[in-house]
């Protein structure tokens, strides 16, 4: 492990750049964009910076993306008919050692109406989720017609395989309890009074088997990153250099679905290696059957059984580690085939990696903008900086030792979080060494930094920036003059700040609610 001077000389080196805004991965791949349940969106994992809390990773895995608030009568359930999952590799095999699991299950109450008087009443189902307001405790329910569980499991060795225990409430109305229940989507204000206080109730203070106690949520948060998703998928079609506040953010009104967990640092290191990687999936059963008569008599099926019968093993439809690497680094034949895939398995994608169409992308489109008379893209095929970048993480920063090269978030759990007021939208880049690419947090600039990264922002410095900086150099295979534009201040125009977001777990804002839109998301 190098040591912190290092860190520091690499967050000197790179600090040459520096700007502001953040994206993600939604509907990213043909077959997962008919399947918005089990769609990951996000992935966070960062040193957890709420006070008192420092001993702690959060990690935050979303799901079903772009969701419109007023999206009633069913909102956004979760897929009870999937496994959602969060995995942890802590040696830099490629291979998870740690997998939380999340199942989620659906109880309908039937929640009926005596319509009509006499012999012409007749008790009648609802249809909607609820019949009167909800909250704020979590056992103030009496008219929620529809309510959502779930459990978490760890699992120790493979996520198949490997031996799972539940993790357990350990305080309040459900101590004791390896059931969780998760909050109603916030449908608005007649429905939920005060949705931060509802929300609130739904932390679960949690045992961890063989790691001690954690925090747990699961349930709807506003959407947590800022872009203008139709100009960028129009050529990007914004302006390079332009002011990085220039654009309001098209999706800062939907919502998605949290995956939370706050789990001790211990927990979650092999005791050697303080690099560990993360990444989140969403499987389905192989085998599905439609029922042409749901809920309803049948003479082959039983009469309880829904629209459809899934079964056989798991089939993972999802997967999300680093942002923006299936959005726009694998090539849209693949992207199906990434989300099937693991880790371990990644040679297979590494073409995209080397030989980047992202960058020959930005130089047809964006040459005129920075002034440039020839081509800015990067000239040194095969990109090592980016494989550093996207599959072994970073010499002195995140790179765990023996690392086998694979696509995943990677953070050091050695380095301290950076207090709310001090952290950086461009993480590394403007020296603030616990943002990304160390980890990932929700303030942090992704979509700027991943821009900068495409662009050649690792082959601009020097060992005369920082003579610590050397391994790094040694091992990016590149120099300033293969990167045109590397020290550009590249953009895509849409911020946010730190005040967009919680002080503390889950960290992502309340969601937007259904009605009335007035409502404060912090």
């Amino acid at each position: 492990m190098f040591t912190r001077v290092l860190l520091f000389g690499v967050a000197t080196a790179l600090a040459a750049t520096s700007q502001h805004a953040s994206a993600s991965s939604h509907r990213e791949a043909p077959f997962i964009a008919g399947m918005p349940r089990v769609d990951g969106t996000d992935f966070y994992m960062f040193r957890s910076y709420e006070s008192g809390r420092e001993g702690f990773v959060t990690l935050i895995a979303n799901y079903n993306p772009l969701q419109d608030a007023y999206g009633g009568p069913n909102y956004f359930a979760l897929d009870p008919e999937a496994l959602y999952e969060i995995h942890i590799d802590n040696d830099g095999d490629a291979v998870e050692d740690l997998t939380f699991q999340f199942r989620f299950e659906q109880t309908f109450r039937g929640v009926a109406l005596d319509i009509g008087a006499g012999d012409a009443q007749a008790s009648v189902g609802i249809p909607l989720i609820q019949a009167g307001p909800i909250g704020p405790g979590i056992e103030d329910d009496a008219s929620q017609n529809r309510v959502e569980s779930y459990t978490v499991d760890l699992v120790r060795g493979a996520r198949r395989s490997g031996s799972g225990e539940p993790l357990t409430v350990m305080s309040g109305p459900l101590a004791g309890e390896t059931t969780l229940r998760k909050p109603v989507d916030n449908i608005g204000s007649k429905t939920i009074a005060d949705y931060p206080a509802y929300a609130g109730n739904h932390v679960y203070d949690v045992g961890i088997p063989g790691c001690g106690n954690g925090r747990v949520f699961v349930g709807q948060r506003a959407e947590g990153f800022a872009i203008n998703l139709g100009e960028v998928f129009d050529l990007i079609n914004l302006d390079p250099l332009g002011e990085r506040d220039a654009k309001n953010s098209i999706v800062a009104d939907k919502n998605v679905t949290s995956l939370a967990l706050e789990v001790p640092v211990s927990c979650l290191t092999d005791g050697e290696e303080s690099v560990i990687g993360g990444w989140t999936t969403a499987s389905k059963r192989q085998m599905r059957m439609l029922n042409p008569a749901p809920e309803g008599p049948n003479t082959d099926l039983p009469d309880t059984v829904g629209p459809a019968l899934e079964g056989g093993a798991w089939s993972q439809v999802s997967r999300l580690g680093s942002p923006l690497v299936n959005e726009v680094v694998i090539g849209i034949d693949h992207k199906d085939r990434f989300n099937a895939s693991h880790p371990r398995d990644d040679a297979q994608f590494a073409t995209f990696v080397t030989n980047p169409t992202l960058p020959a992308l930005i130089d047809i489109l964006f040459r005129d903008a920075v002034g440039a008379d020839a081509s800015i893209a990067p000239s040194n095929i095969p990109r090592q900086d980016l494989v550093l970048a996207f599959l072994t993480g970073i010499p002195g920063l995140n790179r765990p030792e023996g690392v086998a090269a694979s696509e995943m978030l990677r953070l050091n759990t050695a380095i301290a979080p950076t207090p709310p007021g001090e952290q950086s939208p461009l993480g590394v880049l403007a020296l603030d060494l616990a943002g990304f690419p160390n980890g990932r947090r929700p303030v942090d600039d992704v979509t700027d930094v991943a821009l900068r990264a495409a662009m050649g922002v690792l082959c601009t410095v020097t060992e005369e920036t920082s003579p610590a900086f050397a391994p790094l150099i040694a091992a990016r295979d590149c120099g300033p003059s293969d990167a045109p534009v590397g020290t550009a201040p590249l953009t895509d125009q849409v911020t946010e700040s730190i005040d967009d977001f919680l002080g503390g777990f889950p960290y992502l804002a309340h969601p937007t609610p259904g009605a009335p839109q007035t409502a404060s998301r912090r």
